[in-house]
């Protein structure tokens, strides 16, 4: 009966823990993004002005390399749209509607979900694992030990450069997704791409480019955010940093899921 008693304490102890933890790092996250917001907008009157090399780097790192594989997986997601909504409608005789489906899904969920995904997995955990790594060896106290503020130095390239690539790389997205599908369909079912393409303009609007877009610059904070967080929270030497990066990585794909459930919910009240 103790040892039950203990066992149910414990499981109470892991869920305050968890809680804490959770809260705590939510926090952070916020501290995080008003620091950055302060330097970006105060750094010259405080003599350490945000680095515009630093920036490019970051831009570079996360936007012009990544182009090749968004253009693959935006590229194949249209066409499997394409595929799959031509299967569907053909069983009410209306295939030639497809665009309509394409058209909403591309560009209102599927480019800037895939591209989040993607920037993610491949510049989050650098992020993390770049900021883990500082710190293990000590050289985030080096910087302030040489009076340069790490938030400043660190994470405002990282955060901006995210905020132009992200909604970048998404609206490239939407053009690849939507182009491959615009192939499929003229090979599949004989629709030009002027028509295809006059359809897919007369659908669409502002309103749901904006969707797409405006769900983009979450995702671009969401992963810079939670990256650094991760990285900065470091524990336990090189095991630490590999656990971190993968805790980034979780983390910030499951919080851009959420967060694009949420942002469609609320847009189709």
């Amino acid at each position: 009966m103790a040892e039950r008693k203990l066992s149910k304490m414990e499981r109470v102890e892991d869920v305050g823990r968890t809680t804490v933890a959770f809260v705590e790092s939510v926090g952070n996250g916020g501290i995080l993004v008003a620091e950055s917001i302060y330097w970006l907008l105060f750094g010259v009157r405080e003599r350490q002005p945000v680095r515009l090399s630093a920036v490019i780097h970051q831009m570079m790192e996360i936007g012009v390399r990544a182009i090749p594989i968004i253009f693959m997986l935006t590229g194949t997601i249209g066409v499997m749209l394409a595929i799959q909504g031509i299967h569907t409608l053909r069983i009410f005789g209306a295939e030639s509607r497809v665009t309509i489906g394409i058209a909403f899904s591309v560009v209102r969920e599927f480019a800037p979900l895939i591209t989040g995904i993607l920037v993610a997995g491949r510049s989050g955990s650098a992020l993390a694992a770049r900021i883990g790594t500082m710190k293990i060896n000590q050289e985030i106290d080096a910087l302030k030990v040489m009076g340069i503020n790490p938030t400043r130095f660190l994470v405002v390239p990282a955060l901006l450069a995210m905020l132009v690539m992200v909604p970048a790389l998404t609206l490239f997205g939407i053009f690849t997704g939507l182009f491959a599908a615009g192939l499929y369909v003229n090979a599949d079912l004989g629709i030009s791409l002027a028509a295809y393409a006059h359809d897919t303009i007369d659908i669409l609007s502002l309103d749901d480019l904006g969707h797409g877009l405006g769900k983009s610059v979450i995702f671009a904070i969401l992963i810079a955010v939670i990256g650094v967080v991760n990285g900065a929270g470091v524990q336990g030497g090189a095991e630490g940093v590999g656990t971190a990066t993968t805790r980034a990585v979780v983390q910030s794909i499951s919080a851009i899921i959420v967060t694009d459930m949420l942002f469609a919910f609320v847009a189709t009240r």
